[in-house]
């Protein structure tokens, strides 16, 4: 299809589904506002309310003191765009056949290194198509003002950049996974498209000698808050942090290099720990702002990471694994989120959650209708925030047809398959007796293998999932020719 034709339908898509969007409204009351702050790359026990002793994180350990905080919390993927995408539409990034990051292609670069693969990727989807109604476009249908500040990273091309999601202003985002500095300035090079070259392109191109830039965006935040006090907002803030490189203000690393390190959990790195810091202070500007607003009341704070911590950076403890891999260290994150007047104060919830369930769970807190065939696999996880403690899923999954992990996933209960798409061969872990998954028992259990593996056969044909290809390369080399 056209890139023409894909705005057409875009907004013969928007204009048929207003009246739908408004119609569930509760117009006795003000509409929420939420904040939904997405930090990347952020470990599992990265802030302190998770149990680390030595990064220091006040200002989310006062969300989760007000909110609930989620042990089996999950990321769509291990690596971003994925994440970011199902966060966006409610949808498995299987379905939307957007499995890797944007704009790498894995067995091309496996092959530029001189390894030449069996498989190769499949010709995944590289931009965020336009036909998706996005929560920020259900959102802004319903009344919400809308902002995206930060990392976008859903795109390969600007027509695709926030603005033409339904963000009615995008401050920083790209198609760009991290920026070069984060110090101005923030240099990033920029692929328009395939056969394009990079160019420098700079996210913020007005910033100041010396401005960091999880400040600067704090600033940029704030500023979007006070100037939609008085109307229901949508603030999707995607730090960049704590992505590479691992760049901090100095007055914090010193303070780190101070302090002992947490031996057991692993956590010593003090520009990380530095990171994580400024970090919780963009959380704690917010929560002033508004605070002195007097709209704290009416602010939903969704705090979330897209996938697990690098493991040159943090240990994702005490789970096994991490950023790029389908261990629980690479896809189970914290989560947390303040609900005034709905949540328990320092509830917590154990049951299994995914990034699709929030595009059904902020049309339910917003009153809303449900929008089923946009959000359909997510689940409105309202019940668990009411104090529920199950809502009615059997399964959560994974796709990822690319090396270097080329894997599917299922969680079913309290199992969990990984399946090899090159082979074939499975690894089988109970979470509720091993959440370290250090005893695979598919050999023990070749029932239960077959059961799981069969679930994820359907779920991949029930969502068109796209699965690697023969490597014509390999063929001509593979031994035995």
């Amino acid at each position: 299809m056209k890139k023409g034709h894909k705005s057409i339908c875009r907004n013969l898509v928007k204009i048929s589904l207003a009246p739908v969007l408004f119609s569930g409204c509760n117009t006795e009351a003000p509409k929420p506002n939420f904040i939904f702050f997405l930090v990347d790359d952020l470990g599992y026990s990265d802030v302190s309310c998770y149990g680390s002793e030595y990064y220091e994180t006040p200002n989310i350990d006062m969300v989760a003191q007000e909110g609930m905080r989620f042990t089996s919390a999950y990321a769509g993927s291990t690596i971003s765009s994925p994440t970011r995408a199902s966060i966006l539409t409610g949808k498995y990034a299987a379905r939307l056949h957007i499995t890797a990051p944007i704009p790498i292609i894995s067995h091309k670069r496996q092959e530029s290194e001189g390894n030449i693969t069996p498989l190769k990727d499949p010709d995944y989807c590289m931009n965020l198509p336009l036909e998706e109604v996005t929560i920020a476009e259900a959102l802004k249908s319903a009344g919400y003002a809308t902002a995206s500040i930060g990392k976008w990273h859903v795109c390969d091309e600007p027509e695709y950049f926030p603005e033409f999601q339904g963000f009615d202003i995008n401050v920083g985002g790209n198609g760009h996974g991290n920026t070069q500095n984060y110090f101005f300035p923030y240099n990033n090079k920029w692929r328009m498209t395939e056969g394009y070259p990079w160019i420098e392109w700079n996210v913020l191109p007005d910033g100041v000698p010396g401005e960091y830039i999880t400040d600067r965006l704090t600033t940029e935040a704030t500023k979007f808050i006070e100037t939609n006090k008085d109307r229901p907002f949508f603030l999707y803030l995607s730090h960049y942090a704590v992505h590479t490189p691992i760049q901090a203000k100095d007055s914090l690393i010193e303070k780190y290099r101070k302090k002992e390190a947490d031996t057991i959990m692993g956590h010593h790195n003090a520009k990380y720990a530095a990171m994580i810091e400024s970090v919780d202070q963009s959380m704690g500007a917010l929560i002033e702002t508004l605070k002195d607003l007097e709209i704290d009341d009416n602010t939903i704070i969704i705090f979330y990471s897209d996938n697990g911590g690098l493991l040159k950076s943090t240990t994702n403890y005490p789970f096994r694994g991490g950023k790029g891999n389908f261990y629980e260290g690479g896809i189970r994150v914290p989560l947390i989120i303040r609900w005034p007047g709905v949540t328990r104060e320092g509830s917590e919830s154990g049951y299994p959650v995914i990034s699709n369930d929030f595009y059904p769970t902020m049309l339910q807190m917003a009153g809303l209708d449900m929008m089923p065939e946009q959000h359909v696999d997510g689940m409105s996880i309202v019940p668990l925030l009411k104090g529920d403690p199950s809502i009615d899923r059997e399964a959560l999954y994974w796709h990822f047809p690319h090396y270097s992990s080329m894997c599917d996933v299922v969680r079913y209960k309290d199992w969990k398959l990984i399946e090899s798409l090159e082979d074939g061969s499975a690894q089988l872990y109970n979470l509720k007796v091993d959440s370290l998954e250090q005893n695979d028992l598919a050999p023990l259990n070749p029932d239960k293998v077959i059961e799981l593996k069969k679930m994820l056969a359907d779920w991949r044909k029930s969502v068109n999932a796209q699965m690697p290809e023969p490597n014509p390369k390999y063929e001509e080399i593979k031994p035995g020719k």
